[in-house]
């Protein structure tokens, strides 16, 4: 892994989207699926599993049966014949999700993968590309936003809607992200310097997008190798809360939970140092806000850029 590589992975984040974009507007990647289908189980590992925990949360929103497990997982669901196993593996090659199969021996299985040619793919009756581009710092950040868009888009199949709107979301966040880009000289070294606190970062994020709170804490153990904690909004009250007491706690708060109440109500009498993303947050440190951030999916597939700049900022600094 590399900062530098991985620093200008994120930059060409807007080019990828965009390009993402134009493929969905001219096929829909999943039209061999039929709407029908008795059951969806996505599998992953890392930040594959946490697009597919909000990708099956919000199937079942709509009434399709479906779960996220994680691969290595010895509970898988025993659906049946008529299942439909959505594999996620950027490589093709999660040793942990290949082994999974073997427990849905008569499943259709689908790979979704940034890779052509793999050992998913040659178990798989379908393949969906995520046409992120080859990572060169080694870090999953574009195959994590596109496994995003891409499981966005088997909702779509699956309750039947039209691609356009999605297609038109991606764009939106393409420019939201280049706008994150462009002002980061700007912004960035004061957000690092709030959330990378001497006991690690906290980030909390509502349940329907609570793969931006755990993406971005796995980058910043990741890269920079530093302690970081991902937690949903509405629960934090219940098991976070604790922290604020007695450490330097500092909290990323990617904001529009209805339970941020939950949050303030601690952590304004404590002081506790906290930055907000996407929406106002009172007493925050500092209110971060970007283009589009009034729209839920925009932030969804946007928001986790803050966490990974300051990731990218924090490792150059330990490289250096």
């Amino acid at each position: 892994m590399d900062p530098a590589l991985f620093l200008a992975d994120l930059q060409r984040k807007p080019a990828a989207l965009r390009d993402l974009a134009a493929h969905l507007r001219s096929e829909d990647p999943w039209a061999f699926l039929s709407p029908g289908v008795d059951g969806v189980v996505l599998l992953g590992m890392g930040s594959s599993a946490y697009a597919g925990g909000v990708a099956a949360a919000r199937l079942r929103a709509h009434g399709v049966r479906a779960v996220c497990e994680l691969a290595s997982s010895d509970l898988q669901p025993q659906w049946g014949p008529g299942t439909t196993v959505v594999a996620i593996s950027a490589t093709g090659g999660s040793r942990e999700t290949l082994a999974a199969l073997d427990s849905h021996p008569y499943a259709t299985v689908v790979a979704l993968t940034n890779t052509d040619a793999s050992a998913l793919t040659e178990r798989a009756a379908h393949t969906v590309q995520m046409h992120a581009g080859v990572e060169e710092g080694g870090v999953a950040c574009r195959s994590f936003q596109h496994t995003l868009v891409l499981l966005s888009a088997l909702e779509a199949r699956l309750t039947g809607r039209p691609l356009a709107p999605l297609a038109d979301l991606v764009e939106k966040a393409a420019d939201a992200s280049e706008h994150l880009l462009s002002t980061a000289d700007a912004w960035l070294p004061a957000v690092a310097d709030l959330v990378a606190g001497p006991d690690g970062t906290h980030l909390a994020a509502p349940a329907r997008r609570m793969s931006s709170a755990q993406q971005g804490a796995l980058m910043l153990r990741e890269g920079p190798r530093r302690p970081a904690v991902a937690c949903e909004a509405g629960d934090w009250a219940h098991v976070d809360v604790y922290l604020t007491k007695n450490t330097d706690y500092r909290l990323l708060v990617f904001a529009g939970s209805r339970w941020d109440d939950g949050i303030l109500e601690w952590t304004r009498p404590r002081g506790t140092t906290v930055v907000a993303v996407g929406g106002d947050f009172p007493d925050a440190a500092l209110t971060f806000r970007y283009p589009h951030d009034d729209i839920d999916d925009v932030r969804l597939l946007t928001e986790t850029l803050i966490p990974e700049l300051v990731a990218a900022h924090l490792w150059s600094a330990v490289v250096e």
